[in-house]
């Protein structure tokens, strides 16, 4: 199952790009397995990916605590938390 990856803000900085398509095992379920197994990929990734607290996420646009379950997701986007004035 192919996914696209989308990154924002210090994310994006710290991985080097601003997105990327993987294809994780089957193993993979949830959004917390899907950046358990991307931090284990790379040393980039290790690193942006190092705190999961620090991290939001969204499933194809809609936004999902990391403990969810990716199902048939088409795309996935990690981000730092929003805050907004």
């Amino acid at each position: 199952m192919a996914i696209e990856m989308l990154y924002f803000a210090w994310v994006r900085e710290r991985i080097g790009c601003g997105g990327e398509m993987v294809d994780p095992p089957g193993d993979v379920v949830t959004v917390a397995d899907l950046i358990g197994w991307l931090a284990n990929g790379s040393a980039v990734h290790g690193a942006a990916f190092a705190d999961p607290a620090r991290l939001r996420a969204a499933v194809d646009q809609v936004f999902v605590p990391l403990d969810a379950v990716l199902g048939s997701a088409r795309e996935v986007a990690i981000f730092p938390p929003v805050t907004g004035g």
